[in-house]
């Protein structure tokens, strides 16, 4: 794995750094080759709190996790556990639905390090759905709209071009648009 470790308002320590090539080079057990993907590890601290992301991107696949804690190296570990999850549900979700040669599933091994292989232990499960109707409005009428009913993110349907967006609040506090290409 190729590290592309950063940091924002910390400086990135040697022993920051093998910690963290350590941690997450014990990821790459669940792989049949170790993948050449660019690691981007990206350590902040804002306000005695701990940040760190990690994002793996791969031909097929996008491992992406981040985790906040008043210890960096807490963090780290926590940051790993997350991906370790994220991989498992990715080699269970292509093992059941995706048999052929070429798929995500050649890309994991089978067996994890001493002969102990992966359950299923992440089933999905839909337990509910919603219909609504998309009234068309603009983004800020959107965001005093999911403001006003206490929600993390609101889909509407945009008055500007038609399309079906979803506006949400980020950690930061601020706002984000999805919108389809």
């Amino acid at each position: 794995m190729n590290f592309n470790i950063r940091g924002e308002n910390i400086e990135v320590t040697p022993a920051i750094r093998n910690y963290v090539e350590k941690k997450v080079g014990k990821l790459e057990r669940y792989f049949d080759e170790t993948p050449t993907s660019p690691v981007h590890v990206n350590l902040q601290v804002i306000n005695n709190q701990q940040i760190i992301e990690i994002t793996i991107s791969m031909p097929q696949l996008l491992l992406r996790a981040e985790e906040i804690h008043t210890d960096m190296y807490a963090a780290i570990d926590l940051v790993v556990e997350k991906l370790e999850r994220q991989i498992r549900k990715h080699k269970t979700k292509v093992n059941r639905k995706f048999r052929q040669e070429g798929s995500l599933k050649y890309m994991f091994t089978n067996e994890v390090g001493n002969g102990v292989a992966l359950d299923d232990e992440d089933e999905i499960e839909i337990v509910r759905t919603k219909r609504f109707s998309l009234k068309p409005m603009d983004a800020e009428e959107a965001v005093l709209q999911m403001d006003m009913l206490g929600h993390s993110f609101f889909v509407f349907s945009n008055s500007v071009n038609g399309d079906t967006n979803v506006v949400y609040r980020r950690k930061d506090g601020r706002y984000g648009i999805i919108e389809p290409q």
